[in-house]
């Protein structure tokens, strides 16, 4: 039946990934402008990578794709992509009315550029391989805990002291409703809402923060943001020239929750996860989402059923299993009887079909409340099941969910709960079996069986189909609706993108 359910998903994604071939994104030309070296804003403060591909668009170009222009601009102008840039953002002149030059010496520095990018990727991620071998890596489940102050500078002065009492995953948890901007802030922030803007000067300075810690501690330690939304390609080139180690990045999760266009986001996110494979970042999938607006226990095959949707897109952008952080989440009601056997159930049997994966475990959040002695209950049982059921990433509870943004008391109550669970149950999970056809395995088996079934209307309708009706978190989106939808197009026949295609055959993803 895994079997089955494998083949059936990559039946579904096969036929998504030839819709996407053939097209591209304005944001997907933005992160080629982003890794050909251009930066900065403009006079106005419009980000130069939005200016550069804005002006090749509104002048009808941009099929044949922003890396031909850019190459095309620095061979006539004798500039590099950056003074290039700052030249069109002063309106000096548009890339698109620049003759063409020879088309030797443009392909020629189309080459360059690309070469040069795949080398700074390389040694950042080479960087960073090396301090986590140095460092050590810590045990697993790796404590994983949020900053959201939005400050960037405050993020910083959290980040370090949850590091010291025990954190081995830092997220900045981005701005509300950043994933709708169709650019990136430029520069180092401090007035974020609910959470704190991605910008690469923000990446930097957390980065730089947490490998000045890391080594006081004595163990490495991660660094977590968003790539979600419109600029899902662009966040992770920023991500991998700064060397963070994991994204959040869906295949689904911005057409169902954020409303964006599904064809524009399942162009982005093949560009997104090419380069997150590339840069040996962990992508972490966002399941635990369906389950909050749709029953946990009658829904559960939807997660199953998107996880192995989402495996199959990132394995046809050349990842390799141990970057998945396949998500779930412990979300059942707390007083449904046998709820912890349901969680427990749900929770191997995401880590039974996802050997090699780094599963990422969410926390309750749906059916927490006011009372936070209840809420640190539940999130005992929760940290109970991710040590006994050998997950990877554990995302930690705050017994203040449902209350305000957790102060920084909770996160050391969180954190302290979960030490104690963890080194309390180490062994727990290999000491035990499990009744033969006793309650746990027949509900694995339920919802996988449900997911095979489900899988198999997905294949016969179509993955945005199915989306249409509403098939992931009782959500439905149109195909021909939300936001970015005229930033899509169909590849013109010269269209030319040298740095995708050489990072597809580093991978050895073929088409």
């Amino acid at each position: 039946m895994v079997e089955r359910a494998r083949k059936l998903a990559k039946e579904v994604t096969d036929e998504v990934q030839k819709f996407i071939d053939l097209r591209s994104t304005d944001s997907v030309e933005r992160t080629v402008s982003r890794l050909f070296g251009i930066d900065g804003v403009n006079s106005e403060g419009a980000p130069l990578p939005n200016v550069v591909v804005d002006d090749v668009k509104i002048g009808g170009g941009l099929k044949r794709g922003i890396a031909y222009w850019i190459a095309n601009g620095c061979v006539a102008k004798n500039l590099d992509p950056q003074g290039l840039a700052e030249a069109v953002g002063r309106k000096e002149f548009s890339l698109v009315k620049i003759p063409p030059q020879n088309e030797g010496l443009v392909d020629q520095k189309m080459d360059e550029l690309a070469a040069k990018a795949i080398e700074k990727i390389e040694d950042v991620r080479n960087k960073r391989d090396k301090m986590l071998e140095e460092l050590g890596d810590p045990k697993k489940p790796y404590i994983y805990v949020i900053v959201a102050t939005g400050n960037i500078y405050e993020d910083v002065v959290q980040a370090r002291a949850a590091v010291r009492e025990g954190a081995d995953i830092i997220a900045v948890i981005r701005s509300t409703a950043q994933s709708l901007l169709d650019f990136i802030p430029y520069g180092p922030t401090t007035e974020g809402y609910g959470g704190t803007y991605a910008t690469q000067a923000n990446f930097k300075i957390m980065r730089e923060a947490l490998d000045d810690i890391a080594p006081k501690v004595g163990r490495y330690v991660r660094l977590t943001n968003y790539a979600s939304g419109l600029c899902m390609p662009e966040i992770s080139a920023i991500a991998a020239l700064e060397g963070l180690d994991m994204l959040l990045n869906d295949s689904m999760y911005g057409i169902l929750f954020r409303n964006i266009n599904m064809m524009r986001t399942f162009v982005d996110q093949y560009t997104s996860r090419l380069i997150c494979a590339f840069s040996h970042i962990t992508i972490n999938t966002g399941e635990d989402n369906y389950i909050k607006t749709s029953d946990p226990i009658e829904r559960a095959h939807t997660v199953t059923t998107s996880q192995l949707i989402n495996e199959q897109f990132a394995i046809k952008a050349g990842m390799d299993p141990k970057y998945m952080g396949i998500g779930h989440a412990f979300e059942i009601d707390p007083d449904v009887e046998n709820g912890f056997l349901y969680e427990v159930s749900h929770a191997l049997l995401t880590r039974t079909l996802f050997p090699y994966a780094t599963p990422k475990y969410m926390p309750p959040t749906r059916y927490m409340t006011g009372n936070i002695f209840k809420g640190y209950a539940q999130n005992t049982l929760y940290n109970l099941v991710s040590i006994m059921t050998d997950q990877s990433i554990h995302l930690l509870g705050m017994l203040t969910e449902a209350i305000h943004t957790p102060l920084v008391q909770d996160r050391y109550l969180a954190i302290s709960n979960a030490k104690y669970v963890f080194n309390n149950a180490a062994n727990f999970g290999s000491e035990i079996e499990l009744k033969k056809d006793g309650f746990i395995q027949r509900e694995a088996q339920k919802v996988l069986e449900n997911a095979v079934s489900l899988l198999e209307h997905v294949k016969e309708v179509g993955l945005m189909a199915a989306i249409e009706e509403g098939t992931f978190g009782d959500i439905s989106r149109r195909m021909d609706e939300g936001k970015g939808s005229d930033g899509v197009f169909v590849k013109g026949e010269d269209y030319s993108n040298p740095l995708i295609e050489e990072m597809e055959r580093l991978l050895g993803v073929r088409r």
